[in-house]
């Protein structure tokens, strides 16, 4: 009998942990023979080894914090820079917007000493989206900083395939390079809906990498210089459970949960885009229109938070507890605030699948700033309404860059759910209330584009996807190691 094969699974991020534990992905995995090494957070490796642990899975530590401590004394500044440059690099064949938008963001927000070098960078950027010289120079400088983190790990399992959550988009690229040095193939997944178009190129060589559609196929072979044949179509393995209604609880025990009216049409508003702009501004709009009554049916507004509102960052803490103090003082206002898994994973998480497939199943209208929750909430079947009301002076604090919320229409997937016409776009407070209205009237005024969105979108319908993409990566395991073709 030959030798079980061994895989390695980065899981950096929330978001991956839903990827690979929560769907069919690992299981299919642990079907076709092999066994399966997670490396997590290291502090909540025993959680992760309680939740999920099984025979055939094996929980270790990611070593985040050495990896942190080697990006930020070695060399430093020159690993930003290379780190900079791969991130907004793209060729211009694809949707650049959010790129360009990085990149103005990092010249506002610059140190004195950055800000003399932003000159030379933003011209190295401009070769880049022209010349796949230039960007295949920047891949390659970036691997000479490859540290032996995970020796041990990689002479206890020996591992046969390294599989990470990005192509080293994030400090993953240290486990991915120290892979690619000893010869282990590697294969990276797309766990997020604008990956592609926002992180270029990758941070380390990756043998093969599996997306959610030919969309995101087409960004990574155009934009980031992928062969089409090391890009494999698989659709997105957390959404899976929506399609199964896997998480989701009933009406009566929803609305009993955030005291909600059963009478009154629910209203659900998923905060997005903080980074660059406040969203008070659409959330004031929102009550106002709910607790005055001003729409075509009674309604209550149930306002989720962003992940981002829980970092220490001052400007989004502030309006956090805005809005926690407008719900105490409003009438018909409520709120939801994601639940965290903790350390590095931070409010990514699938800790609260229930409470986020509950909410898009229940609201009768979904409202959010371009999030990838209107691909989430399209595969419920309730209208969307991407409000985008700008808050003049954004941010307003020196230093810190903003994006009015009118402008960001052409980013690609906010162009893609456009042009799609899965939903309706509001710039300011009556164009919400129309919008608003009109599918308080009409639900199903747009449900013929949402069905082509999500085919388009995320390729299979069927919640068939981590299996899918599951059989594709334990396939990797009987070819061999291919030449790094960068």
């Amino acid at each position: 009998m030959p030798d079980k094969k061994t895989i390695f699974i980065s899981a950096d991020h929330g978001l991956a942990i839903v990827y690979f534990l929560q769907s069919d992905v690992v299981p299919t995995l642990l079907k076709a023979g092999a066994d399966v090494v997670i490396l997590t957070d290291d502090g909540l490796k025993e959680q992760i080894e309680k939740r999920f642990g099984q025979p055939g899975v094996i929980i270790e530590g990611l070593r985040m914090k050495q990896c942190r401590k080697y990006s930020d004394t070695v060399d430093p500044s020159a690993q930003w820079w290379l780190n900079f440059l791969r991130r907004v690099g793209a060729s211009n064949r694809i949707n650049v917007e959010a790129l360009t938008s990085h990149v103005r963001q990092v010249d506002v927000e610059a140190s004195k000493r950055r800000r003399t070098i932003m000159p030379f960078m933003k011209a190295a950027v401009g070769l880049m989206r022209h010349s796949k010289a230039a960007r295949t120079l920047i891949y390659r400088a970036q691997l000479k900083y490859s540290p032996d983190l995970y020796t041990d790990l990689f002479e206890k399992y020996k591992p046969d395939l390294v599989i990470a959550s990005t192509p080293g988009w994030r400090l993953d690229r240290y486990l991915l390079r120290q892979a690619a040095r000893r010869g282990v193939k590697t294969a990276a997944v797309v766990v997020g809906w604008d990956n592609p178009s926002s992180y270029s190129l990758p941070g380390a060589p990756v043998d093969w990498i599996t997306c959610w559609s030919e969309i995101q196929k087409q960004e990574l072979v155009e934009g980031d210089d992928w062969l089409p044949e090391r890009v494999n179509v698989g659709g997105i393995p957390s959404y899976d459970g929506y399609f199964h209604k896997k998480w989701l609880m009933s009406r009566d025990e929803y609305f009993k949960l955030h005291n909600l009216d059963p009478n009154r049409k629910l209203l659900s508003y998923a905060s997005s885009f903080i980074t660059f702009s406040p969203n008070i501004q659409n959330i004031e709009a929102l009550a106002r229109l709910v607790s005055e009554d001003k729409l075509a049916e009674p309604s209550q507004l149930l306002i989720r938070l962003h992940p981002n509102h829980f970092m220490s960052e001052p400007l989004f803490a502030a309006e956090r507890e805005k809005v926690r103090e407008m719900v105490r003082q409003m009438p018909h206002v409520h709120l939801v605030e994601p639940v965290p898994l903790g350390g590095e994973l931070g409010y990514y998480s699938g800790e609260d699948m229930p409470e986020k497939t509950s909410m898009m199943a229940y609201s009768d209208v979904f409202l959010t700033v371009y999030s990838t929750m209107v691909v989430e909430e399209a595969i419920h079947g309730k209208p969307i309404v991407a409000v985008c009301i700008d808050a003049p002076g954004g941010w307003n604090q020196p230093g810190r860059f903003s994006l009015p919320l009118s402008q960001i229409g052409e980013w690609p997937t906010h162009q893609r759910f456009r042009k799609a016409r899965a939903g309706r776009v509001a710039l300011n407070e009556e164009e919400l209330r129309t919008a608003i209205n009109l599918y308080l009237q009409n639900p199903e005024a747009d449900r013929a584009q949402q069905e082509q969105f999500i085919h388009d979108e995320v390729t299979f319908t069927d919640g068939t996807a981590g299996k899918r993409t599951g059989e594709f990566l334990a396939s990797l395991l009987d070819k061999p190691k291919p030449e790094d073709f960068r």
